[in-house]
């Protein structure tokens, strides 16, 4: 993909498709391969990974610079109000670095596009751990 200067984010995998791609591979990971599989079964412990598809794809549309859809239906954007209820420890937060990764791999979000979303997302996922 093309690297384009100044553009945001979410414009630079392609938007909303592009947001909607890499949370369906994200999910799919998520239920269907080993480094997914302590974060599906706590998806499983909450409304379900059908949900959370939903729900990532309205957050990260407005994370990554594009429409703020998550804060325009919830009233707020807090990604840790989203996830208080949740023990995150540094396994946890690992395995979400790691699936998130392997689906901008798979979604083509690569060379200076992928690094910089991983920047954004190991700031956010430090900032989660609350347990451990």
């Amino acid at each position: 993909m093309p690297q384009q200067t100044g553009a945001s984010l979410y414009d630079r995998i392609a938007g909303e498709p592009g947001v909607r791609r890499v949370v369906e591979i994200f999910y799919d990971i998520v239920e269907q391969h080993p480094e997914g599989r302590e974060l599906n079964i706590l998806h499983l412990c909450g409304h379900g990974v059908a949900h959370s598809r939903i729900e990532q794809s309205n957050f990260l549309s407005g994370f990554l610079g594009g429409p703020n859809l998550y804060a325009q239906k919830h009233g707020h954007s807090s990604v840790r109000e989203v996830h208080e209820h949740v023990e995150i420890n540094a396994r946890v937060r690992d395995a979400w670095l790691t699936c998130i990764s392997m689906a901008l791999d798979r979604a083509a979000a690569i060379g200076d596009t992928k690094e910089a979303i991983m920047a954004h997302f190991r700031v956010v996922t430090h900032s989660l751990k609350n347990v451990g």
